[in-house]
């Protein structure tokens, strides 16, 4: 079973490592224009958090070095996509990227690691940041649709991310599958509702 779940888990890695990625084809085109044109940072910026937290849950929870290891991965794509953004945005776009950057990657993100490696230990820490990270998970996964408003308002799905919403459903799938394998109920609560968001037709 753990070889099993090994073997789950490097898969699971592999696609999480194409949702990071996925967006690369919309970030050529922002540095090639010189703009952002319509596309929404906060799907980045709300990824990088998730990508971080995931990371720190990874390092404290035994045996959970693949879940850090792939967010690792994730907090350093994210972190050149809201950079990118922060150059290329328009100046209002621009200035509300940087407060959400300060206050929810730089002050939530702070608070919650030192928070929990000051006033909580063992188990408990563990499960204060699992369900932490699975309620951030839940709106990082939803957080593409936050484009359905461009899309319904210029009547074209060329602003909604399909790739990553695509790569997010098979990402949901594998990881619901390692976690079940592992038994952390974390994960797989997480991952199961993603699967279920994801099958939305229009993403």
């Amino acid at each position: 079973m753990e070889s099993l779940s090994f073997y789950i888990g490097v898969v699971g890695n592999i696609i999480s490592v194409l949702v990071f990625l996925s967006p690369i084809g919309t970030f050529v085109r922002i540095v090639k224009n010189r703009s952002t044109e319509e596309f929404e940072s906060i799907p980045y910026i709300c990824t990088l958090l998730s990508s971080g937290l995931w990371t720190y849950y990874g390092i404290i929870r035994p045996g959970s070095y693949l879940v850090a290891t792939v967010n690792g991965f994730g907090v350093l794509v994210e972190a050149i996509y809201v950079v990118l953004f922060l150059i290329f945005a328009p100046a209002k776009m621009k200035a509300k990227t940087a407060i959400l950057l300060v206050v929810l990657d730089g002050g939530f993100l702070a608070a919650k690691v030192l928070g929990t490696r000051l006033a909580l230990e063992g188990d408990t820490r563990i499960d204060v940041l699992g369900f932490v990270c699975a309620g951030l998970n839940i709106i990082m996964y939803g957080s593409p649709l936050i484009a359905m408003k461009t899309v319904v308002t210029m009547k074209s799905v060329e602003y909604m991310p399909f790739f990553l919403s695509f790569f997010l459903f098979l990402n949901g799938g594998i990881w619901a599958f390692y976690a079940l394998l592992v038994g952390d109920y974390f994960l797989g609560v997480n991952y199961r509702w993603v699967r279920c968001w994801n099958q939305d037709p229009c993403l």
